[in-house]
């Protein structure tokens, strides 16, 4: 059974002594140790937020610097292919043309060695005549 006397008042000071101490000592140290952990980690996530920011923003223009290089390199190699066709081109149309001039001139001399042929061959075509027909009828004409 409880007994109310003078040592009731005595607990209820000692405990209301004790949460003030504890209040002093523990309590509050404690939670501004919290809060401020709070605040450093709330500080860390805004620096952690920001150089993911600048990361992705850097990223970005590495990708855009790249695309853009990429760009100009495949411009100059279509520009030095394209040049190196034209010359290709041109050097071909020039071996051409020097072999379609050998052509005509080998083709005018073959027909000018068969013309001198021809002539020399129907000079000759009546003593070649005579000497068959003496070879058939196996008699000389």
């Amino acid at each position: 059974m409880i007994t109310v006397d003078i040592t009731m008042p005595i607990h209820i000071l000692n405990i209301l002594f004790l949460i003030v101490v504890l209040n002093a000592v523990l309590y509050r140290p404690v939670r501004r140790i919290l809060a401020e952990r709070k605040q450093k980690i709330a500080d860390l996530n805004n620096d952690v937020d920001t150089f993911n920011k600048n990361a992705k923003l850097r990223a970005e223009q590495f990708d855009q610097k790249f695309r853009e290089a990429r760009r100009k390199a495949k411009a100059e190699f279509d520009a030095a292919r394209s040049e190196a066709q034209t010359a290709g081109a041109d050097k071909l149309q020039q071996i051409r043309s020097e072999s379609d001039k050998a052509k005509a001139a080998q083709l005018s001399a073959i027909a000018a060695d068969v013309k001198a042929a021809e002539t020399t061959l129907k000079g000759q075509v009546e003593s070649f005549a005579t000497e068959m027909a003496g070879k058939v009828l196996g008699r000389a004409l």
